[in-house]
């Protein structure tokens, strides 16, 4: 798994420049006309025109598949949350893309749409789907936008409420908890339906791998390391690595240092016991024989 992710990650960095660029700015281009045609004209038409529906798009209007990106905000109700929704969505996307390349963005983004809309093409007939119109679909695409930016730029500030400052991890962790409480709140008689969620956050999971745990702070990674290495040690004890030529560490240890500097190795006579005697090494002899006055002319070199 692990070369396949980098051949991947190789065939996406070779065509990085390949695709749509800019596509975030397509998308919000797109819904901000949406938006304002269907407020001036005071209707919904050509909304329900563009937006996602199983039905009709079964009948012929395959359309649907690509115009419905642009009916995602809708659910945001007042122009000012319109204008920094999409703003904040651009700006997230291209960090994206900047981060990526244009290739890889594209296939992210496209590849949770076409998973929410083949599950629901697949699944939908089963169920009533009035209640799970293309805002609720667009709010997840966004939403594994933004999941997507955290993991990548975790320590980035939002201003909350425009004025209390919190880091892109605290907000993407809540969102993953509010989306698991969203499965596990659905009855399950609408069972596989309550897993769509979960589908809406697959391209996350499947373009990240393990890098989702960089989400998460760098310093709680690292107790989390520790308390599992402690827990390792208690359990199964120190890990010895023997060196076999590294000799003996409690001989070496429990070596007192000699109570001399020199001694003769002929007649043992030593700097201490003789301070007035003069010691010298000899060149001929093989290693480090010390020898005093008396014997460094007088003996038979080691061989």
């Amino acid at each position: 798994m692990k070369k396949l992710r980098q051949k991947f990650e190789r065939f996406c960095y070779k065509h990085r420049n390949k695709g749509i660029p800019n596509l975030m700015l397509y998308v919000v281009i797109g819904n901000a006309i949406v938006y304002l045609m269907s407020e001036f004209a005071n209707n919904d038409i050509l909304l329900l025109s563009l937006c996602f529906d199983r039905g009709l798009i079964l009948k012929g209007e395959v359309w649907r598949l690509i115009t419905c990106v642009f009916t995602t905000v809708f659910d945001y109700g007042n122009i000012l949350f319109v204008v920094v929704g999409l703003f904040c969505y651009y700006t997230l996307g291209k960090a994206i893309e900047n981060r990526w390349g244009t290739f890889r963005f594209n296939l992210f983004y496209f590849s949770g749409l076409v998973m929410m809309e083949a599950f629901v093409m697949i699944f939908g007939s089963f169920f009533n789907l009035a209640p799970y119109s293309f805002y609720d679909m667009g709010s997840y695409l966004n939403l594994s936008l933004f999941i997507a930016y955290a993991t990548l730029y975790p320590d980035t500030q939002f201003l909350l409420f425009f004025i209390i400052p919190v880091k892109a991890w605290i907000f993407a962790l809540f969102d993953l908890a509010l989306t698991l409480l969203d499965v596990l709140s659905m009855p399950i008689y609408l069972f596989p339906l309550n897993l769509f969620p979960l589908v809406a956050l697959a391209n996350y999971f499947l373009f990240f791998g393990r890098d989702v745990l960089n989400i998460i702070p760098i310093s709680w990674q690292a107790n989390a390391r520790r308390l599992f290495r402690g827990k390792k040690a208690k359990k199964g004890g120190p890990k010895v690595v023997p060196f076999p030529t590294a000799g003996s560490y409690e001989a070496t240890t429990a070596t007192v240092k000699a109570p001399y500097n020199h001694k003769c190795t002929i007649c043992g006579r030593t700097d201490v016991s003789h301070p007035d005697l003069e010691f010298r090494y000899c060149s001929r002899c093989k290693g480090f024989h010390c020898y005093c006055e008396d014997h460094i002319n007088n003996h038979e070199h080691i061989e």
